[in-house]
């Protein structure tokens, strides 16, 4: 894998894919992990060029000396250096999950630099909109004739109101089904280092405040896409995100969960590759 230097000096890796035309889209994904569990996000890569980054600390990157930096504001330089390192004036910007976080101050602080931004099932703890129980519980009941519904149900409601913790019980309300693909994916996914992890959200990585003024300002076409099923993004947070920016578009993929790209290929890369252009 290709590797650049961050400004604090860590060297990062980069995972190239596909040959398709036009510019490439500058790909982060969630956890903070490794870029793997992205694939080609579909076959997405038959119609752009794909650079995934690979976290500070995660994937073929380096571990930190300052293990502050981890934190999710810090990483906007990290993208910045990845832009810098490609030559490219602009770039798209594509984020999954907790990579939208990233996205979301990266488009702040450089919104000259991106061309367009797409947000895939986002977290959105950058912009201060909290997902409520009753969103989660509201959401999780739609998957409610599934043979593995009560046992996960149950996971949820102990975690919702604090008297457990297993997340991976609740891992099928993740994916628009629940089979060999979507367990193997997910196990994929799941973030190795969990310092990294702890310190992504650690005080001082967010403003919300800030980044909602600047989001208003950002006026390059944005699309946020959610899945139907996603517990972890329900469509309704990913509305009140698009709300945020003045040209974004919302698009909420039916049976898809958090990874909209597994559960229908041929949906998913439709709608990106049309907004991409």
């Amino acid at each position: 894998m290709p590797t650049f230097s961050a400004p604090d000096g860590t060297r990062l890796a980069y995972r190239m894919d596909g040959d398709g035309d036009g510019d490439p889209v500058v790909c982060l994904p969630g956890g903070p992990a490794d870029s793997t569990y992205l694939g080609n996000l579909g076959d997405l890569s038959t119609h752009r060029r794909l650079i995934c980054l690979d976290f500070r600390g995660t994937g073929r990157s380096a571990i930190p000396e300052d293990t502050t930096s981890y934190r999710c504001d810090r990483l906007v330089d990290d993208v910045e250096a990845l832009r810098e390192h490609l030559g490219l004036p602009r770039m798209d910007l594509l984020a999954h999950c907790a990579g939208a976080n990233v996205a979301a101050q990266y488009v702040a602080r450089y919104p000259g630099n991106v061309s367009k931004l797409t947000l895939i099932t986002p977290s959105t703890r950058a912009v201060g909109i909290t997902i409520t129980a009753e969103t989660r519980r509201e959401t999780a009941q739609l998957r409610k004739n599934e043979p593995w519904f009560p046992a996960a149900f149950a996971a949820l409601e102990a975690i919702v109101e604090g008297t457990g913790s297993d997340r991976e019980a609740i891992a099928p309300f993740f994916c628009g089904r629940w089979d060999a693909a979507a367990q193997a994916l997910h196990a994929t996914s799941q973030p190795s280092n969990e310092e990294a992890v702890s310190l992504f959200g650690s005080d001082g990585a967010f403003d919300p405040e800030t980044t909602r003024a600047a989001l208003a300002g950002y006026e390059a076409p944005v699309l946020l896409l959610a899945g139907e099923f996603d517990l972890n993004s329900p469509p309704r947070s990913t509305a009140e995100f698009a709300g945020l920016f003045p040209n974004a578009e919302l698009v909420v993929q039916p049976g898809a969960g958090h990874y909209p790209w597994l559960d229908d290929a041929e949906r998913f890369v439709a709608t990106t590759a049309a907004f991409l252009g």
